[in-house]
């Protein structure tokens, strides 16, 4: 995993550094190298989940199809997780559902 010219990863929270490993091995398995972003830096919205150390931007893949990508990140990372794609990059973020049930 590769990290933007900038990027800070030392104040993620443990639940997102967590994710770190099963997002790697996602492009991995493709060959590819996950580049992140952005995680507390840069503007995002006032409520985002990035100023709180539980998200990241993940460069989208020039050689995979970002919808495909982005289907197997979700399906990695859990319903806990949301992974959004966004025009230039997938958001990732910790954000647990409280009361539902994961079968």
């Amino acid at each position: 995993m590769l990290l933007k010219l900038g990027v800070d990863i030392s104040r993620l929270r443990r639940p997102i550094r967590r994710a770190l490993n099963r997002i790697d091995r996602v492009f991995r398995d493709h060959g590819l190298e996950a580049v992140i972003t952005s995680t507390y830096e840069g503007n995002h919205s006032p409520s985002s989940l990035h100023y709180a150390n539980l998200a990241v931007d993940i460069r989208l893949p020039k050689k995979l199809s970002p919808a495909e990508i982005t289907q197997e990140l979700r399906d990695a990372l859990g319903s806990d997780y949301d992974v959004v794609l966004e025009r230039d990059h997938i958001h990732i973020e910790y954000d647990p559902k409280r009361g539902v049930i994961n079968s």
